[in-house]
């Protein structure tokens, strides 16, 4: 998540700045070749491209509305799971009978509390893994344009990575040697939850309503994780995002052959002032088709994506601070305007 009040330079140009080379080339060839040879069957009239300019701008708005709702949705789970996990941790130590040993009740409450932290982080862990779709998983060049993206973001943060060591923090070794076992940990850790809150009102600690919004919570969770691993593994309709791409590539492939011959009226010179201006309008096509294309999955671990690190902190600060314990961590900080 993008955490200054501006997109600045350095991040805009980390998103598009490489498709200035490219451009800048294409709109100098064709400059270039009709400035020294003069030939009028290349140029195109203005009036069809500025149509087909105006159909690609509603066609790549529309995208990008359907991009941000996606990363809304996604910022409204995580949202939810903020309040549900200090429901949750209230509720735990808040529920008790005068039956049962205090301090075996304060172990329990313990373990639910941790194994629930360790949720947060395999959850995650698990969002984070990639999918096909994703900018990540091309290949070649564009591929190490991304994973070059996710070194950078990771660098700055040096707890992006250490999912495991959380992992062995909160649950018993038996627990973390499991995880091998399920295709799906952060399934299996609410499932566990489940077992222990009903052993809760098995051996009388808690009451039968206790362990009905207990688990209430415990179903919001699983109701969380669907919805985000939802967004995940459903991308936007690929007829949808990947014709707005092909007819950006249209569009500003054919750009220059209709900027060209409008400046050229000019003068000479005007052959060449129609390069930046053709660069700067294609440019901005091509952003607006970026931003689109980022936001459509808020699960990558890119500044456009929801700072999952940082909530998944900001409920484990929470949490052991209703436990009462002393060891508290640090919030996790925005780095170069970044919160991941």
């Amino acid at each position: 998540m993008i955490t200054t009040k501006y997109f600045n330079y350095k991040q805009i140009f980390n998103l598009a700045g490489s498709h200035l080379i490219w451009l800048t080339a294409w709109c100098t060839l064709v400059a270039t070749i009709y400035y020294f040879f003069n030939w009028q069957w290349m140029i195109i009239p203005w009036v069809p491209l500025a149509l087909i300019g105006t159909a690609e701008a509603f066609y790549v708005g529309f995208k990008n509305n359907q991009a941000y709702d996606r990363l809304w949705e996604a910022r409204k789970i995580w949202g939810a799971i903020v309040n549900s996990s200090r429901s949750f941790a209230a509720m735990l130590y808040a529920f008790e009978t005068e039956n049962g040993d205090q301090t075996d009740l304060n172990e329990r409450r313990k373990v639910i509390a941790y194994r629930h932290i360790a949720w947060l982080y395999t959850f995650r862990e698990q969002l984070l893994t990639p999918t096909e779709w994703e900018h990540i998983s091309l290949k070649r060049h564009f591929g190490a344009i991304n994973i070059r993206r996710h070194r950078l973001m990771k660098a700055g943060f040096p707890d992006y990575g250490r999912t495991p060591i959380f992992l062995h923090k909160y649950l018993s070794t038996e627990e973390f040697a499991l995880q091998s076992e399920y295709k799906n940990f952060a399934t299996y850790l609410i499932s566990k939850q489940a077992k222990e809150v009903n052993e809760l009102k098995n051996d009388a600690v808690i009451s039968d309503f206790n362990q009905m919004q207990l688990q209430s919570c415990l179903n919001q969770f699983y109701d969380f994780q669907g919805q985000a691993e939802r967004i995940k593994k459903f991308p936007s309709p690929r007829q949808f995002a990947s014709t707005a791409f092909v007819f950006n590539v249209i569009f500003i492939m054919l750009l220059p052959l209709g900027l060209v011959n409008e400046f050229a009226k000019l003068g000479d010179w005007g052959i060449w002032t129609s390069i930046p201006f053709c660069v700067v309008v294609g440019w901005i096509y091509i952003v607006m088709e970026l931003v689109g294309d980022y936001s459509e999955n808020p699960f990558g671990g890119l500044m456009f994506d929801i700072p999952m690190l940082s909530i998944c902190r900001t409920i484990e600060i929470d949490v052991l601070q209703i436990m009462g314990e002393q060891d508290i961590p640090d919030p996790i900080s925005s780095k170069n305007g970044v919160l991941v």
